[in-house]
C-alpha cells in the first residue's frame, strides 16, 4: 500500500514523518500523471505546484486556514490531499470533480476559479471579514502561472498593503505565462523597477556603492549580484508587503521550515517562491506549453492522440494569415493564449505586428482600441469566457468611440471539460445590448473565412464568435469574400414551421428539417449569421409562410438570439420556442454529452416542432 493510500484529508498528512514527504508528492504525480493521460487536463501546472502544496497542507490547517489557488488549474495535488483522491479519476467527467477549486464540491475549496489574478482581492477579502468577525485562521493566497500579469493582481496588492491585514501571498514563479515563455516574474519586474521610488532606491544603493569604488569592489560585486533578486523584492515592500524569497519550491523540508516561521508573522507577506512547471514528468518539463492544458496521451511516449481533424481555431488562423498577407495595416493581440487561439501561427509569419500582452483582456481591448484609432487593423483574439473581463472596455474604449476592432471569440458556447468557468456561454448576451458593435457567428468553416474578411472590411466594431472543436466540413472557397451585414441565409423554405439558427447549430437544424421531411413536415432553415445587426426583414417574411418559429443557438437563452425573435415578433400572433442554454451556469462534461442534456440536436429540435405542430 502507498502512502498517499492512507492520506485522505490534511490532518493525516500531518500524521507523516517528514523525511516521507517527498515520498508523498511524488506518489501525487504518479496519480495526476496517470489521470490526466486519460482525461486530459492541465498537467504542467500542477506537477509544478505539487511540494508546494503537500508543504502548504502540512503547515496550514485547511478548512479552518483558507488556501485559495490562482489559476485554480495548479491545484490538482490540493484535491488529492483534500478528500478527493479517490475519485481523482473521475477529474473533468461529467458528474465527476472539476478541473477547478469549487466552493460545491469541497470545504476546502475556499474559492473557486477558473480565470487568472482573482486571488490577492479574494484572500484579502477572507481577511478582512475573519478581523471584522474577530475570528482567528491564517488566510493564504498561491499565486502562478502568470497570473500576477493581470491587472487584478496588482490592484489587490495595492489594497493589501494599505490595510494591512495578516495574509500571506506566495508568488509560484514558475518562469511562464500560460503559454510562452516572455520572462521569469524577476525579469518581467524588470521593466517595472526603471521607474519611481524603486528607481530612487536603486540609485541611492549605487550613491553608496560608489563609496566602495564601484562595482569594482567585492561589496560591490555583491550588490551587483543581489541587484536581480532585491529589486523585486523591494517593489513588494514598498507596496506594504514583508517579503521573502526567492526560494526554491522543490525541497520541501525548507518549504516546510519557512512557512511555518513565517505563518505567525503580522501583516501582508509575499513569499517568492521558485519552481518548475512540468516537474516530475520529463516530456512535461521539456515541453511545458504542450502539457499546459492537454488532451489524453500516452504516460511512456508523452504523444497525445493525433487529431487529424480541422478546427474552426485553424481556419481563423489560416485565414488571418491570409487577409495580412494582403494587408500590412492587420495587427494580431492575445491575451496570453497564442496557441489557443490559433494566433502562434500569425506570429512566425508578423512577428513584429504581433502582440501577446499576457494575462491582461482589458488591456488588451484598451490597446487594441489605440491602435485602431491611428490607422491600424487590430484582431484581439480571446477565448469567449475570458472576454467577459473586458466588457467595460468593449463599451467605453471601443464601442463608444465606433473604432475598428475585431474580436474573434474562440471556445464559444460549449467547451467541455473545463466546466462553467470557461463555457463561452454567454457571450451572444453580453454584446447584443452594445450600440455600434456588430455581432456574427459562422455556420461553417467556409463562413468563417468570409465573416473575418467582412469584419476587417467593415470599419466598424465586430465581434465574431466560433466554437472550440472540429469544422463541419465543408469545402473552402479559394478566397475570403465580404458579406452583406446584417442578412441572412434562407437554406431551405418550408410552410409548416421555421427554424431559425445562429453559429455552429445551422447544419443541426438542417438535419433536424430532414428529420422532419420524413414526417411530410416541411420546414424553413435560415441561418441568421448576424446577431447584430438582426435581419429583420427575413423573420417577418417567414412570417408571411408559418406563424411557428424554433431558434437555436449555443448560448444563454436570457439576452440571445430567442429574446431578439420574441421580442420583434410579440403581438404578431407567432408562437416562439427557443432553445439554448438555460439560466445557470452549466457543469462540466463533453460537448456531445451536453449538448443533449440541454436539448442541443437535431433529435430534440425535430421533437420540439412535433409538439408545436
Amino acid at each position: 500500500m502507498s502512502i498517499l493510500d492512507n492520506i485522505n484529508n490534511p490532518n493525516d498528512l500531518k500524521k507523516i514523518k517528514k523525511e516521507h514527504l517527498p515520498e508523498v508528492a511524488s506518489e501525487i504525480r504518479k496519480k495526476i500523471i496517470e489521470t490526466v493521460s486519460k482525461t486530459g487536463g492541465h498537467l504542467a501546472s500542477s506537477l509544478g505546484a505539487v511540494d508546494l502544496t503537500v508543504a502548504l497542507h502540512y503547515v496550514y490547517n485547511s478548512p479552518v486556514d483558507k488556501i485559495i489557488w490562482d489559476v485554480g488549474h495548479q491545484a490538482y495535488a490540493h484535491k488529492i490531499l483534500t478528500g478527493r483522491g479517490d475519485k481523482f479519476e473521475t477529474l473533468r467527467t461529467h458528474n465527476g470533480i472539476s478541473g477547478f477549486p469549487r466552493r460545491s464540491e469541497s470545504e476546502h475549496d475556499a474559492f473557486g476559479v477558473g480565470h487568472s489574478s482573482t486571488s490577492i482581492s479574494a484572500a484579502l477579502g477572507f481577511a478582512a471579514a475573519r478581523d471584522l468577525r474577530k475570528e482567528n485562521y491564517k488566510v493564504v493566497a498561491v499565486i502562478g502561472d502568470g497570473s500576477m500579469t493581470g491587472g487584478l493582481a496588482f490592484e489587490g496588492l495595492q489594497n493589501a498593503g494599505h490595510l494591512k491585514k495578516d495574509m500571506l501571498v506566495i508568488l509560484n514563479d514558475n518562469e511562464m505565462f500560460i503559454s510562452q515563455k516572455v520572462g521569469a516574474i524577476a525579469g518581467y519586474f524588470a521593466k517595472l523597477l526603471t521607474v519611481g521610488m524603486v528607481k530612487k532606491a536603486e540609485q541611492k544603493i549605487m550613491k553608496t556603492v560608489s563609496r566602495f569604488h564601484g562595482f569594482g569592489s567585492p561589496f560591490g560585486k555583491l550588490i551587483k549580484r543581489a541587484k536581480v533578486m532585491l529589486f523585486p523584492g523591494m517593489l513588494f515592500e514598498e507596496m506594504g508587503f514583508t517579503y521573502i524569497g526567492p526560494v526554491q519550491g522543490h525541497d520541501i523540508s525548507n518549504l516546510e521550515n519557512i512557512l511555518t516561521n513565517i505563518k505567525d508573522m503580522q501583516g501582508p507577506v509575499l513569499l517568492h517562491v521558485i519552481t518548475k512547471k512540468g516537474k516530475g514528468y520529463a516530456h512535461a518539463e521539456e515541453n511545458p506549453e504542450k502539457f499546459h492544458g492537454v488532451g489524453k496521451f500516452n504516460v511512456n511516449t508523452g504523444k497525445t492522440a493525433k487529431n487529424e481533424e480541422v478546427t474552426y481555431t485553424q481556419v481563423f488562423s489560416d485565414t488571418l494569415v491570409k487577409l495580412a498577407n494582403a494587408n500590412d495595416k492587420i495587427v494580431a493581440i492575445t491575451a496570453a493564449m497564442p496557441e489557443g487561439t490559433g494566433l502562434d501561427k500569425f506570429a512566425k509569419h508578423f512577428p513584429e505586428r504581433y502582440f501577446d500582452v499576457g494575462i491582461a483582456e482589458e488591456h488588451a481591448v484598451t490597446f487594441a482600441a489605440g491602435m485602431a484609432a491611428e490607422g491600424m487593423q487590430p484582431v484581439c483574439a480571446v477565448y469567449s469566457t475570458f472576454m467577459q473581463r473586458a466588457l467595460d472596455n468593449i463599451v467605453h474604449d471601443v464601442a463608444l468611440q465606433n473604432l475598428p476592432v475585431v474580436f474573434a471569440l474562440d471556445r464559444a458556447g460549449l467547451v467541455g471539460e473545463d466546466g462553467g468557468t470557461h463555457h463561452g456561454a454567454f457571450d451572444f448576451s453580453y454584446l447584443n445590448f452594445i450600440p455600434n458593435l456588430i455581432v456574427m457567428a459562422p455556420a461553417d468553416e467556409n463562413e468563417l473565412q468570409h465573416m473575418l474578411k467582412t469584419a476587417l472590411n467593415s470599419n466598424k466594431p465586430c465581434a465574431l464568435r466560433y466554437p472550440r472543436g472540429a469544422v463541419v466540413g465543408v469545402a473552402l472557397d479559394m478566397a475570403p469574400s465580404v458579406l452583406q451585414i446584417g442578412k441572412a441565409k434562407v437554406i431551405s423554405e418550408g410552410k409548416d414551421i421555421c427554424l431559425l439558427a445562429i453559429g455552429n447549430h445551422v447544419d443541426t437544424c438542417v438535419k433536424a428539417a430532414e428529420m422532419l421531411s420524413e414526417r411530410n413536415i416541411k420546414a424553413s432553415v435560415v441561418n441568421m449569421r448576424f446577431l447584430k445587426p438582426l435581419d429583420e426583414e427575413i423573420i417577418k417574411e417567414m412570417l408571411s409562410k408559418t406563424k411557428k418559429f424554433i431558434t437555436v443557438e449555443e448560448n444563454a437563452l436570457t439576452g440571445g438570439l430567442g429574446e431578439s425573435v420574441k421580442s420583434l415578433l410579440c403581438n404578431t400572433g407567432a408562437v416562439v420556442e427557443c432553445i439554448g442554454l438555460p439560466d445557470k451556469f452549466i457543469e462540466h462534461g463533453s460537448q456531445k454529452t451536453l449538448r443533449k442534456k440541454y436539448g442541443l440536436t437535431a433529435e430534440n429540435i425535430a421533437e420540439t416542432a412535433l409538439k408545436m405542430l
